[in-house]
């Protein structure tokens, strides 16, 4: 089927060519998603589109500041969650029990004033968990929004008593009304032309000592826009599943790499989006390995062993590829 892609496209394309900045790649290539028709013979196109902005997005969020910003926490690992939630929900406490990260963990509300991140290993990657200072229902402390709005998913958390809805009702309100869209999908559907669209879940903390029920009316109340998901920061209940599904709505491969003649890494993958190339992986690796690459051999689930492909060839979760200059 024929692209019949448009002048606006195409306008869009050379932008996206001639650019020389990534914020000017970045907005040309939302505005290549945005305008491109939408049917089958543009499937690829979309998918290659989609994944030049999750890189450039990533590239962004891991550049160094010019000048320090409290607020601004670059990426790292398989993805970033921010922890967003009213004063004493217990933020801070489920980053610390996922993460060992050193936060204020007290009795007292507003002990976090800026953001501390932590890293959470599950299954060979790392997920980035950040905690943040809380909102209420007609305040959000300046920077926070830039530090929500950069993030892949936002974790909206309240604690399992009978305030939980206000608690809920208090931090979306607050976001909604800063024009984010939430919704618990992969961040593989969001639409990349709108950085309003917002992977979020609705985490119901304290469910040691919460009320019975709690997450059952939160679920008929918000779901299916909204995932709710019962823990318990003081006893773990119920973290491994949470975590479980964020790598899930990552929507990301774990890729192995070997060097030829020599056993493969296997205990730090490269983390990809789902639909990534050969060649996508060599850009990861070095932005000038894509141009120097010949070929490569790939091992796993359904192919033969060590099989030559091309740099075009799309790559599962827990392949092993050896690449060859």
């Amino acid at each position: 089927m024929p692209a019949n892609l448009t002048p606006v496209y195409e306008k869009a394309e050379q932008r996206y060519k001639a650019a020389a900045t990534d914020d000017e790649k970045l907005d040309a290539l939302r505005e290549m998603f945005a305008t491109i028709p939408k049917h089958k013979g543009t499937e690829k196109l979309q998918a290659e589109i989609k994944r030049k902005i999750s890189r450039i997005r990533k590239a962004v969020s891991r550049a160094p500041q010019k000048a320090q910003d409290l607020f601004h926490i670059p990426r790292a690992g398989a993805g970033q969650v921010v922890l967003v939630g009213t004063p004493n929900v217990g933020k801070s406490a489920i980053v610390q029990k996922t993460t060992g990260a050193h936060v204020k963990v007290t009795e007292f509300p507003f002990a976090t004033t800026v953001p501390v991140p932590g890293m959470c290993h599950f299954e060979q990657v790392q997920i980035e968990l950040v905690d943040t200072p809380p909102v209420t229902a007609d305040h959000i402390p300046s920077g926070l929004l830039g530090t929500i709005r950069a993030a892949d998913i936002v974790a909206i958390v309240v604690d399992a008593t009978a305030e939980a809805l206000d608690e809920a009702e208090a931090a979306l309100g607050v976001l909604r009304g800063r024009d984010l869209i939430l919704r618990t999908v992969p961040i593989s559907e969001l639409d990349p032309s709108d950085p309003a669209d917002h992977c979020a879940m609705l985490v119901v903390n304290k469910l040691d000592i919460g009320e019975a029920g709690v997450v059952e009316t939160l679920r008929e109340l918000y779901g299916p826009e909204l995932e709710v998901f019962g823990v318990s920061a003081q006893t773990g209940e119920g973290m491994e599943k949470w975590i479980a599904r964020i790598w899930e709505l990552l929507a990301s491969i774990r890729v192995f790499t070997k060097e030829p003649g020599e056993p493969a890494e296997m205990t730090k993958p490269y983390t990809l989006p789902i639909g990534s190339t050969v060649e996508d992986l060599a850009h990861e690796i070095h932005r000038d390995l894509p141009a120097k690459m010949k070929f490569a051999r790939v091992w796993g689930e359904g192919r033969h062993s060590g099989m030559q492909v091309h740099r075009t060839e799309e790559l599962k979760d827990r392949d092993v590829v050896e690449i060859h200059e």
